[in-house]
């Protein structure tokens, strides 16, 4: 059985009525801009935990606000669905992860980064990819590096002064190259480091050097799945230890970034290795692909 065309002027009427419906639309969020920029603003408070709020802030009409607010939600949107996606894979609380886990948060973070993003690594991997974080200290980057010295400008000196500095070396000694100037690769390296119980790692012991080596200034990447900020860092110094009832530490910086301030949250972060032999991907904060 057929059914008859539309004549034009059926055409003609449904364009003039969705024109009418866009001028409608965009009227009232000029009449009410305010409204609409409190609703997305409220709308993140309630988003990651709730169905209704991805939708709202996700709407062709809110969406529909000026350029630099919609760009604005477009990336926060990204971090909401992040962590989405994270809690349904994780448990309620900070502990080793399954395999089968392990390979959809895999998945997740090398979709979400652009990374090659790997619980296991040249056959090596740690005790655990999701654990407790402490607060660690500065470290010394070079033989005489102190308070005075560490800190490139004044603006991080205010920021991070309080943290102290560590009174021995990291896993590996100093970051610089014995008898060399401290590079910036170097000083980004103390900046974003990570300590990990390399020591707990299966095969540790009997494969000592192996290990060691390849633990070295390696980079990981380190979620907050709570709030969705990653930073990429290195491994530069073993610890903490079991007893302390944390998996790992992370320098000031670190910490800050990711919002877990003292270590004293009892919610965990991810640490994933990431796959980059060619040394392409910046260390510090990472947005989102």
């Amino acid at each position: 059985m057929s059914f008859p065309k539309h004549k034009p002027h059926y055409k003609h009427l449904s364009e003039k009525w969705t024109k009418r419906n866009e001028n409608y639309i965009e009227k009232l969020m000029r009449d009410h801009k305010d409204s609409f920029e409190w609703l997305v603003k409220s709308t993140k408070q309630i988003a990651v935990s709730s169905l209704a709020g991805l939708f709202i802030i996700s709407s062709p009409l809110i969406m529909k606000l000026n350029p630099i607010t919609a760009s604005a939600e477009k990336s926060i949107d990204r971090s909401v669905f992040l962590v989405s996606d994270l809690s349904h894979v994780l448990p309620d609380e900070a502990g080793p992860l399954s395999n089968f886990r392990e390979k959809e948060i895999e998945e997740i973070l090398s979709r979400t980064f652009n990374l090659k993003v790997k619980a296991e690594l040249n056959g090596i991997r740690l005790n655990t990819t999701y654990g407790k974080i402490g607060a660690e200290q500065h470290l010394a980057r070079f033989p005489g590096d102190n308070m005075s010295t560490h800190f490139d400008n004044e603006e991080d000196a205010n920021s991070y002064w309080s943290s102290g500095m560590a009174p021995g070396l990291g896993g590996w000694g100093y970051f610089a190259n014995s008898g060399q100037e401290i590079t910036n690769e170097d000083s980004m390296r103390e900046k974003y480091y990570i300590a990990v119980q390399t020591f707990l790692a299966p095969g540790f012991n009997e494969n000592r050097q192996k290990y060691l080596d390849f633990f070295k200034f390696r980079k990981m990447l380190v979620v907050n799945p709570h709030n969705g900020k990653a930073v990429v860092v290195v491994i530069g110094d073993a610890g903490p230890a079991q007893w302390t009832g944390k998996q790992l530490g992370g320098s000031p910086e670190v910490m800050k970034y990711l919002e877990r301030y003292d270590g004293r949250q009892v919610r965990g972060v991810l640490y994933f290795f990431i796959d980059d032999p060619n040394n392409e991907v910046p260390l510090g904060p990472i947005g989102y692909n």
